[in-house]
Parts: C-alpha cells; sequence; structure tokens
C-alpha cells in the first residue's frame, strides 16, 4: 500500500468526543457534529484523537465512536479512528476494534510517556505494521507525545505496507516541511495545524487538512476550497483569522480542548459540552476571555452587548 491506494484529500476536521451530563459518550452529539462538517464540507473526520481526547476512552468507547462515526458519515467519506497505544498488542487491538467498527484506517502515533530512540520508534512501527488489519495513518505530534516522528523516521516508515498517510501536527514549519519532501511520493501527507500554517503548508503540496478548530469555524474548512479555487488572498485572510483563533484557545490560562469545546458551546453547536477528567471546563476570566474573543475575531455581537 502507499499513497497510491487510497483517495482521501481535503479538510478532515479531528473531532471532539462530547460527553453527557452522566459522563458518558454523548452520541447523539458525536453523530449531529459530524453531519454539520459535512454538510460544511469535510471530507471526513478524525474520531477519538488528541481533540476527542483518547486517554480518557476506554476500548468499548473508543469502538463505539467508531460505529458512530461511520454512520454519521455514509459510505462514502473518509473515517479515521484514533488508535493509540503505548505497546505495538495495545495498538493492535486497537485497529482490529476500529475495523470491526467500519473505520478506513486507524491514526497511530508513536509511545508516549517512556522517551524512545530513533531505533525504538521504528521497531513499534514495524511490529504494528507486520500485523494492521487497517491502513495506517501516521500521527507526529511530539509535544503531546513526547517522541517525535522526525523526517528521518518518517522517511523509514513511509516504506512499511499499511502506511498510507501522515497526519503532520509538530507545529514546525520546518519539519513539516522536510517531511512533506521526503515522503510525499510515497505517502499522503495532512497538514495538523492548519489553523496556524495550513495555507503554507496548501502551496508546499500537502493532501489535505486535519485540525480541530472546523469544529467552532467553518472557515478552517473553507480554506481548503479558497485554495483549491487560486482564491489566495481569502485564503490568507481566513489563515489569519484561524491564527488569532489558536492564539486565543492557547493562552490566558488556557488550553486547546476545553477551549474549543467551550467555543462550541457558546456558538450553540453540538459536540461541545465538558471536557473529561483530568481536563476541567473553562470558567471565571479564563471563559470570559475567551467568548468576547471568540465573538470578536468572528464578527459577532460581543458577549456584553
Amino acid at each position: 500500500m502507499d499513497r497510491h491506494s487510497i483517495t482521501w484529500t481535503g479538510a478532515m476536521p479531528a473531532i471532539t468526543t462530547p460527553f453527557t451530563k452522566a459522563g458518558a459518550v454523548d452520541h447523539d452529539g458525536l453523530s449531529r457534529n459530524i453531519k454539520r462538517l459535512v454538510a460544511a464540507g469535510a471530507t471526513g473526520v478524525v474520531a477519538a484523537g488528541c481533540t476527542g481526547e483518547f486517554w480518557t476512552l476506554s476500548r468499548e468507547e473508543r469502538r463505539a465512536i467508531g460505529v458512530t462515526t461511520r454512520g454519521a458519515l455514509g459510505p462514502d467519506l473518509t473515517c479515521i479512528l484514533g488508535c493509540a497505544a503505548i505497546t505495538p498488542s495495545g495498538v493492535l487491538e486497537a485497529l482490529h476494534d476500529a475495523k470491526e467498527a467500519g473505520a478506513d484506517a486507524g491514526l497511530v502515533m508513536p509511545p508516549f510517556f517512556a522517551h524512545l530512540t530513533k531505533g525504538e520508534i521504528i521497531a513499534h512501527f514495524e511490529a504494528v505494521a507486520a500485523a494492521s488489519p487497517l491502513p495506517i495513518v501516521l500521527y507526529n505530534i511530539p509535544g503531546n507525545a513526547g517522541n517525535a516522528l522526525t523526517p528521518d523516521i518518517v522517511d523509514v516508515l513511509a516504506d512499511l505496507d499499511p502506511v498510507v498517510a501522515i497526519k503532520e501536527s509538530s507545529g514546525d514549519w520546518m519539519n513539516f516541511n522536510q517531511t512533506i519532501d521526503r515522503v510525499r511520493d510515497r505517502i499522503r501527507v495532512f497538514c495538523g495545524p492548519s489553523s496556524t500554517i495550513g495555507v503554507p503548508a496548501m502551496l508546499a503540496g500537502c493532501d489535505g487538512l486535519i485540525d480541530c478548530f472546523p469544529n467552532v469555524w467553518d472557515g478552517c474548512l473553507d480554506l481548503w476550497t479558497l485554495h483549491q479555487e487560486g482564491r489566495m488572498e481569502e485564503a490568507w485572510a481566513y489563515q489569519a483569522r484561524a491564527q488569532a483563533l489558536t492564539h486565543l484557545f492557547t493562552s490566558g490560562g488556557r488550553t486547546l480542548y476545553p477551549a474549543t469545546k467551550a467555543a462550541m458551546d457558546h456558538l450553540g453547536l453540538p459536540g461541545g459540552g465538558k471536557p473529561r477528567a483530568p481536563l476541567q471546563p473553562l470558567k471565571g476570566p479564563a471563559l470570559t476571555e475567551l467568548i468576547d474573543g471568540l465573538d470578536r475575531i468572528l464578527g459577532r455581537k460581543t458577549s456584553a452587548a
């Protein structure tokens, strides 16, 4: 398998996992959010990833999220399910569950917490690839995983048979650019932080955008369309607004995932609600400043009006 084994392209949001007041997965809210995003132009979604708070989910919950995601997307759009685990056996278990749920691929990051050598990271993926029942999308997010898929490592992993793509979410432009230069002839390259570098990534030839911000603002889906239509002045304007949102969500005592859900709630969008512990919902000045900043950036009436 390689990049030619799939046709995935375009904007595929990394979606939230909403929870009920009792703390269970809110499958109705999950489905409604997916359908909203598809109606806005998404070509698929990534579920149970970092935005989806995968670390809080049980095996049964993650598999059920895959079933709901597949059902909401229908048979034709791309369903990628997070399959993060520390051991190869744990990843393979998640990949088999993802296949059973109807996913098209599993999103696989390096093992987390334990700091690994280049050889150990490669050996992990080789063990997973040797028995994977699904195509694999590599996931480079060293700020969360603690282990990076450097361009040198990805160059090796791109030759493993099940590997068809990478979500490059390092946020480091040099790392992204070197990665796409090294492997785009073999696997598809999706830009993770499209809210900050989506336009440069598209100009560099990426195959699509995978980001959390479409949960809040359809403009992060429109980035892809604007670029495809050659409307670059508008695309750069949207990029600037997305960068402002990124700064807002990650400053003033806020972190990305609780801020994303709080913004969705303020905008009346499905899929928000409280994050699971240890994440905590925003409150006080952090929430007030988020709402005021969101209204300003998106051109809405301010909360004080």
